[in-house]
């Protein structure tokens, strides 16, 4: 009996299996038509801020010692901007101390003091003279040499009065002058000066007699001779100077000869 019931519920199985399949593949009427869905667009997240990194302390840095060092043999020979190998000739050196010495002594500028002292006595007047006169000098070559200067004269003189004593007068003078200085041979040169004086004066009656007044005029004083130059040091020396008065008059305030000691300081460069 089982088994007869069994084979009827197979046979049933059987014949509703294909109407099943066959209503799956009817198509379907009046019915929407199926719409996909479009996609849907991804949004990154928002970035999330990073907390700024603390700086990490480094630690300080000591600069190490230097270890000490021999000082440097100082007789050995230097190297300068003469002799960069730093072997210095014996022709080479002498050279070089000579080009030092003559730009030191042939500077373009140059101080150039001097003192004069002169002498003279004619016609029982005697007039003893003090001047000093300094100068800017300017080097136009290392052997010529010009520039402006002032002076300064004191004269005094000695008269006698006919009764066996002498009368004395001193007078005093300021001028300007100007300068040249040739050198000639070594230390020896040659030296002019043209000098415009206010020249305090002795006056003179019609006769040529001292009236015991004094009186102001204008004195032009060329002056020529020569002098040796003594050099002190690459910026110094000192000179003697022998120079003839040309206006060698009653109104000349320089009795002949004139006799200078100037002195000259170089400056600059």
């Amino acid at each position: 009996m089982k088994r007869l019931l069994f084979s009827s519920l197979l046979g049933a199985v059987a014949l509703l299996a294909p109407g099943r399949s066959w209503a799956q593949d009817k198509p379907v009427l009046n019915t929407a038509p199926v719409v996909v869905p479009a996609p849907v667009p991804v949004v990154p997240p928002a970035p999330v801020p990073v907390p700024p990194a603390t700086p990490v302390e480094t630690p300080a840095t000591t600069t190490p010692t230097p270890a000490p060092t021999t000082p440097a043999n100082t007789d050995l020979p230097q190297p300068d901007t003469y002799s960069p190998s730093g072997l210095e000739l014996p022709e080479r050196e002498q050279k070089r101390k000579a080009l030092e010495q003559h730009a030191e002594q042939y500077t373009k500028m140059f101080v150039y003091s001097g003192i004069g002292l002169g002498y003279s006595s004619y016609y029982g007047l005697s007039n003893f003279n003090f001047s000093i006169s300094p100068a800017i000098g300017y080097r136009v070559s290392d052997r010529f040499s010009i520039g402006p200067g002032i002076s300064y004269a004191y004269n005094y003189y000695g008269a006698d009065n006919g009764y066996g004593g002498t009368t004395s007068f001193n007078t005093s003078s300021l001028g300007v002058k100007g300068f040249a200085q040739f050198m000639v041979y070594n230390q020896f040169f040659v030296h002019a000066e043209y000098e415009v004086t206010r020249a305090e004066l002795l006056a003179v009656d019609n006769n040529g007699y001292l009236t015991g007044g004094k009186v102001i005029r204008s004195v032009q004083t060329p002056l020529l001779g020569a002098g040796y130059r003594s050099q002190i040091s690459n910026r110094a020396a000192a000179d003697i100077v022998l120079l003839y008065n040309f206006q060698d008059d009653y109104n000349s305030i320089y009795p002949n000869p004139v006799i200078r000691f100037n002195f000259l300081f170089n400056i600059g460069r």
